[in-house]
C-alpha cells in the first residue's frame, strides 16, 4: 500500500486464482501520487485456504477503501470487476468511480456450465492447473507482468466456490443501483465480451471501451496504456468529486 494524498485513493481487485500482485506493475506505472491499495480476496494470496465468498470478497474491498480514507476509485479484472461491480451496487457512498474490466458476461447456460465444470477439474487437480496457469500466463504476458500474476502464489483449488459465487451475482442490479461513472473496458478478443452492450445499458452513467487486438488476460499487457486509463478514470472521478466538469474520459 502506497500513501500520497496529493491524489484520488485507488484500489485495484485481482482475478481469480492470483493475488494483489498482479497489479504491481501498473501501480508502479501509476506513480506515487495516489494511495494505492490492491487487496488480497478471500482464498486467494495470503488468505489462501479461507472460503471465498462475494460478501466477504466485497467486505475485503471495503475494509481497504476505508484504510484509504472512505471513498476510492475501484479497479478490478475479470473476478476483479465483478467483486468491483458487487462493491459499487453495495456501497456507492465508498466507490467515486469504477473500472470494470473483462466482467460484462453473465455466467449463465453453456457459458456457465463450461466454467463449472473448468472450476470442477481445477479443484480436483489444483497443482496441475496452477501450473497449466503459471505457463499460460507467461505465453500472454510480457515477463515483468507475467512474474507478478504468480508472485502471490496461485489458488485453483477456489475456482469452484468463485464460480459458483459469480453465478449467484446480479451485476446488471448492481450497475444499475451505482450513480457514479463507470468504464466498463474489454479487450477487442476477449470472451467476456458476451453481454457488454446490456452491461453498459444497466449502467446509470457507463461507457464502453474496447481495447484492440487484446484478449481477456493480454489486456494487462500493455502496463502504460493501463495505467493511462486508470490516471485517466481518476481525473474525471477527481473533477467530478470537486464540483467541476469533467476535462477527459478513458480512451
Amino acid at each position: 500500500m502506497e500513501s500520497n494524498e496529493a491524489g484520488l485513493p485507488i484500489v485495484f481487485v485481482h482475478g481469480m486464482r492470483v493475488s494483489g500482485t498482479m497489479w504491481r506493475p501498473v501501480i508502479q506505472a501509476l506513480g506515487e501520487r495516489h494511495p494505492i491499495a490492491a487487496p488480497d480476496l478471500p482464498g486467494h494470496g495470503t488468505r489462501r485456504g479461507e472460503p471465498f465468498s462475494m460478501p466477504g470478497a466485497v467486505a475485503a474491498v471495503v475494509d481497504v477503501v476505508d484504510q484509504l480514507g472512505g471513498r476510492a476509485l475501484v479497479v478490478g479484472l475479470s473476478l476483479g470487476g465483478y467483486v468491483a461491480v458487487a462493491t459499487a451496487g453495495a456501497h456507492p457512498d465508498r466507490v467515486l468511480g469504477l473500472v470494470a474490466m473483462g466482467c460484462t458476461a453473465l455466467p449463465r447456460g453453456a457459458f456457465g456450465a463450461v466454467y463449472r465444470g473448468a472450476g470442477r477439474l481445477a479443484a480436483k487437480h489444483p497443482e496441475e492447473f496452477n501450473r497449466f496457469s503459471a505457463f499460460a500466463f507467461r505465453r500472454a504476458l510480457p515477463r515483468h507482468q507475467a512474474d507478478a500474476m504468480v508472485a502471490g502464489g496461485l489458488s485453483s483449488e477456489v475456482v469452484p466456490s468463485i464460480v459458483e459465487a459469480v453465478w449467484e451475482t446480479n451485476p446488471l442490479a448492481s450497475l444499475a443501483a451505482y450513480p457514479g461513472p463507470v468504464w466498463l473496458v474489454n479487450g477487442e478478443r476477449d470472451h467476456f465480451r458476451r453481454q457488454e452492450r446490456r452491461f453498459l445499458h444497466a449502467c446509470r452513467n457507463g461507457r464502453l471501451i474496447i481495447r484492440p487486438r487484446c484478449g481477456h488476460v493480454s489486456s494487462l499487457a500493455d502496463t502504460a496504456a493501463v495505467a493511462r486509463q486508470v490516471r485517466d478514470a481518476a481525473a474525471v472521478v477527481t473533477a467530478r468529486t470537486h464540483g467541476s466538469a469533467p476535462q477527459g474520459s478513458m480512451r
